[in-house]
């Protein structure tokens, strides 16, 4: 059975809501080191219940819940002071895929929307999926 408990101690009595997993994030996010932190200052945290068909399309996958989020942005490694102004960085946080592999693992909600977040701000310093995994297998 999945443990049920936000770091506050609520348990959840219904599905988390798209608003619940923002809270999560907000936390994991304000417990990350203040480098970090301040290195993706002014990226947007949304929370959306699936990837869109579009997204799939882009990404090379068939089933939403493949994706459990993504970020859209130009990687610090990219990015020059005479570039024009651009959207902002997001990283986009999927509900239903999060809460699948919620359920399937068994692992603490808050740890894996931590670790969702983490991923998606590694991107954001433009590390690949390869570079990410390599530094998940030290951790």
């Amino acid at each position: 059975m999945p443990n049920t408990e936000m770091p506050s101690g609520v348990r959840w009595g219904t599905p988390p809501t798209a608003e619940d997993l923002a809270e999560l994030a907000e936390t994991a996010f304000a417990a990350i080191p203040e480098p970090l932190r301040e290195a993706v200052r002014g990226a947007a945290i949304l929370v959306e219940e699936i990837p869109d068909d579009e997204t799939l399309a882009e990404m090379g996958l068939e089933h939403p819940w493949e994706l459990t989020g993504l970020y859209r942005g130009v990687p610090l490694t990219d990015k020059s002071a005479l570039d024009a102004p651009a959207l902002p960085d997001t990283i986009l946080l999927y509900r239903e895929p999060i809460l699948v592999e919620w359920v399937e693992s068994g692992e603490d909600l808050f740890r894996l929307v931590r670790n969702v977040l983490i991923h998606e701000i590694a991107h954001h310093f433009g590390y690949s999926e390869e570079g990410i995994a390599r530094l998940e297998g030290e951790g």
